[in-house]
């Protein structure tokens, strides 16, 4: 938002605003159902194979990290897209090097996404001998209530079209992109 407004496209920093309050937050939310489900245990280390115990918080989590990441026909696409071909659009002297520095922010953002997610969810055991503890985790791990359930779905539902829904509102119909 802030590589925009250096930009002075206002306009397509608040779109980029608009969208990443939808996956940002389900990325909140959906961290908050598994701290519950793993009884507050913040320790990334101690989770693992969630595939099984928390499938509708694995969906969420999936769709928020994908979204952030900027994944084609997902909110994030939409913006980040758009922020990226403005930036490369700037008959600048330097508008190579921000474009760069865009793509450069885009990736490491992937990184860390995937990094989480694997974290998370992969087959690979935990490290650094927690495998007690994750065993007496899973054995007690249990999906959200519906309290969560439904915040969570509206924020999915939203990180999925809201980019493709909202764009000509919050752009313009007929944008130059």
């Amino acid at each position: 938002m802030f590589f925009t407004c250096g930009l002075s496209n206002y306009n397509l920093a608040f779109f980029h605003l608009f969208n990443h309050a939808f996956f940002k937050a389900l990325l909140f939310l959906s961290a908050g159902s598994l701290i519950h489900a793993f009884m507050d245990e913040q320790d990334l280390r101690k989770m693992g194979q969630l595939r099984d115990t928390v499938p509708f918080t694995l969906i969420c989590f999936f769709i928020g990290s994908f979204a952030i990441m900027g994944v084609p026909f997902l909110t994030g696409f939409y913006s980040k897209d758009l922020i990226l071909e403005f930036a490369y659009s700037r008959y600048l002297v330097n508008a190579n090097f921000i474009y760069f520095l865009g793509i450069i922010a885009a990736v490491c953002t992937s990184i860390y996404s995937i990094r989480i997610v694997f974290l998370l969810f992969s087959e690979i055991k935990t490290v650094n001998g927690f495998m007690a503890i994750y065993r007496s985790f899973h054995t007690q791990c249990a999906e959200s209530t519906w309290q969560m359930f439904i915040p969570m779905f509206c924020l999915a539902f939203g990180s999925i079209f809201i980019g493709y829904l909202a764009s000509d509102l919050l752009m313009g119909f007929g944008q130059n992109f």
